[in-house]
């Protein structure tokens, strides 16, 4: 087919569409899209646009012989090659391309594996190209009725709402959460919120109940583009009973959790500054595996496989970030009331980590290793109270930031919390509605 004869066909189509059709689908158009970029007064470009969209133009009875090809960008493979393994002509899907490269709605060369594309043919030849780079931004390349291919943008209307989710435990959280509309990312934050009080090896358990609330981001399709960060998290259970709410603190811009009276969730410092490792040697005296010798073992040893990430135990400034004989890479943190913390073996420190750099509790300060006199890979973790070491473990630790000792603050956090308490209250049950009126409320 010619250029020409494609040029008059599509002309024709236009034709077509624009008495009959276009009226209806610009309205689903304009209503649902919002277009940027490049566009012309045809209306076969609104129509391209439904290439996007789950129903495509043949519902209007028109571009009954387009064929759609949906496919995936498969390892290692560019658009161009995607191109020549669906039979696209090459100088259609170079032209198709740049149409979307040139005026710079698209790198190429930074998409990545499995990225979903639409190609519509019409008698073999590429006639649309339809792409999402990422959630709720969309790619639309149509050939137009000159014969050259004409791309733009559709950016999706993004609605933001929370969600509520809340649920008793039957086998885990992580499973429960996620049945009922919780990512990944949600359940991770809410073992962080509830880290200081509870053990989710040991002291969970069946029958327990939790709620989680969170915010999530919608297109005009009602489909999750993205969840936010948990804005509430609850847990009764038998080893604990506690909810918090998510916080930023006007004064300090920290953001925490915080109970429902204002106390933080978070302590002063963290036992254990390292996820999913065991215990492999205690504080106290022993018999060094090295030297033989029996001396104090000043720390808390914590096996974990290499590369594991370390945190910061608590918010201070870091005193010293070098190699210091046996203990290897080595990262001491100086915190408030006297206290201090050493990190020890580690195989490489965290971005930026230096003498001088303040942190803040959880930041990654380095990465699990077996650097200087060790066995194995392992974090040696060790804890100073004003010189003197002390067991990490056994240590009572002061309790993170009381809001009621600053009322202006905890004024601004009463709001937040009761407008967290109002979505949790639309979306309860009646008898959950009972139970929380008959609730005295905490000051």
């Amino acid at each position: 087919m010619s250029i020409g004869s494609r040029s008059r066909g599509a002309r024709s189509l236009a034709a077509l569409i624009g008495f009959a059709c276009v009226a209806v689908i610009g309205s689903l158009v304009m209503r649902n899209m919002t277009f940027q970029g490049p566009q012309t007064a045809e209306p076969e470009l609104s129509v391209a646009s439904l290439a996007s969209l789950p129903i495509g133009p043949e519902v209007f009875g028109i571009g009954r012989d387009l064929v759609r090809i949906d496919t995936k960008l498969k390892r290692r493979e560019t658009l161009s090659g995607l191109m020549d393994r669906n039979d696209v002509k090459r100088v259609d899907g170079a032209l198709a391309l740049m149409s979307l490269t040139e005026p710079g709605y698209l790198d190429a060369r930074r998409v990545r594996p499995g990225l979903e594309v639409s190609l519509y043919m019409e008698d073999g030849v590429l006639a649309s190209f339809a792409v999402e780079p990422e959630p709720g931004r969309r790619l639309l390349t149509k050939r137009g009725a000159d014969g050259e291919f004409h791309g733009f943008e559709l950016s999706s209307r993004l609605t933001v709402m929370p969600q509520v989710v809340r649920g008793t435990i039957e086998t885990s959280i992580y499973d429960q959460a996620r049945a009922l509309g919780a990512g990944d990312q949600q359940v991770v934050d809410f073992a962080q919120v509830f880290a200081y009080d509870v053990d989710f090896q040991r002291e969970i358990h069946p029958g327990d109940k939790f709620e989680i609330v969170f915010d999530v981001m919608r297109d005009e399709r009602g489909t999750v583009i993205s969840r936010g960060e948990v804005r509430y998290a609850s847990l009764n259970g038998k080893a604990v009973t506690k909810s918090f709410y998510r916080f930023t603190t006007p004064d300090e811009e920290v953001t925490d959790y915080f109970q429902h009276n204002g106390d933080s969730a978070t302590k002063f410092l963290m036992k254990t500054p390292i996820n999913g490792a065991r215990l492999s040697s205690s504080f106290g005296r022993r018999r060094h595996p090295i030297s033989g010798y029996t001396r104090l073992h000043k720390g808390t040893d914590f096996a974990a496989p290499s590369g594991t990430p370390v945190f910061a135990a608590g918010h201070g400034r870091v005193e010293r970030a070098s190699r210091y004989g046996g203990y290897g890479n080595y990262v001491r943190i100086k915190h408030a009331n006297g206290y201090k913390t050493a990190y020890a073996h580690l195989r490489r420190y965290g971005r930026g980590i230096k003498a001088g750099r303040r942190v803040r509790q959880g930041d990654i300060i380095g990465y699990v290793g077996s650097t200087g006199a060790s066995t194995g890979p392992h974090l040696h973790y060790e804890v100073y109270i004003k010189g003197k070491p002390v067991n990490a473990m056994r240590l009572k630790l002061p309790t993170g930031r009381k809001l009621a000792m600053a009322p202006e603050i905890l004024e601004a956090f009463v709001v937040v919390r009761d407008e967290i308490d109002a979505i949790r209250a639309a979306d309860a049950a009646p008898e959950e509605l009972l139970i929380a009126a008959a609730t005295p409320p905490a000051p």
